[in-house]
């Protein structure tokens, strides 16, 4: 199975002050034909925001929206009347659909946030507007692999409007799970923070790897590693 490696270092960098963004695919002012997203995958912002700080409130449309805290506490708000503060772990999905705006908050005077900002492609356009999240029971603490995201919401998932599963993988040194890929789709796996080998090729903290090749995919941690993986139409 061949292998695409995006290595964190090769990633689009700005430091605004108050906000440091490495951003896997192109975005704002970072451009790079060869890396416009991935299949329905258009945006990975790994974003660090001072505390206090925070993206005033924007518009978007069509495009499905997700965060993944990793440290901190993500205040959101939006037009549909939403308030909450997320926690690591936590997932708010937004479908954009035929507009909607929002805003994303450091709410903590004291503590840093680090979360990935994430967009996807919807399957139509014009959707109306919604929003969700998806929490983590007791038994998902120790998951090696937990659905979080997919098309159809099965196993207490959060509902994409796109053919998407999205699963968050948690893995302990010398831990492993395995994921089968089925022909015509592609996944992509991002690590949000540890390292580990995918197919025995060595990723870190930042780095993404891809494939468009069915087979089975085995990820083995070498450090305690959080990572998410796509898998897509």
């Amino acid at each position: 199975m061949k292998l695409n490696i995006r290595r964190a270092g090769e990633r689009g960098q700005a430091d605004h002050g108050w906000l440091n963004t490495q951003h896997t695919f192109s975005f704002a002012l970072y451009h790079d034909p060869a890396h416009m997203g991935f299949r329905s995958l258009r945006v990975i912002n790994d974003d660090r925001v001072a505390p206090g700080q925070g993206f005033g409130t924007h518009p978007h449309r069509d495009m499905e929206i997700f965060s993944y805290v990793l440290e901190g506490t993500l205040e959101h708000q939006d037009s549909l009347s939403n308030g909450r503060q997320l926690k690591p772990g936590q997932i708010p999905l937004m479908s954009a659909g035929r507009g909607i705006t929002h805003s994303e908050f450091n709410p903590s005077r004291t503590e840093p946030l680090h979360f990935l900002q994430i967009w996807i492609q919807p399957r139509e356009r014009g959707l109306t507007p919604s929003y969700s999240e998806w929490h983590p029971r007791p038994e998902h603490a120790d998951a090696a692999k937990v659905l979080v995201i997919s098309p159809d919401g099965r196993d207490g998932s959060a509902t994409i409007h796109q053919d998407a599963d999205i699963y968050r993988i948690r893995l302990q040194p010398g831990q492993a799970v395995t994921h089968p890929l089925r022909p015509g789709r592609g996944a992509w796996l991002h690590v949000a923070e540890g390292a580990l080998a995918i197919n025995g090729v060595p990723l870190t903290s930042g780095d993404g790897a891809s494939t468009e090749e069915s087979g089975t995919l085995t990820l083995t941690a070498t450090r305690p590693t959080e990572a998410i993986l796509f898998d897509l139409n």
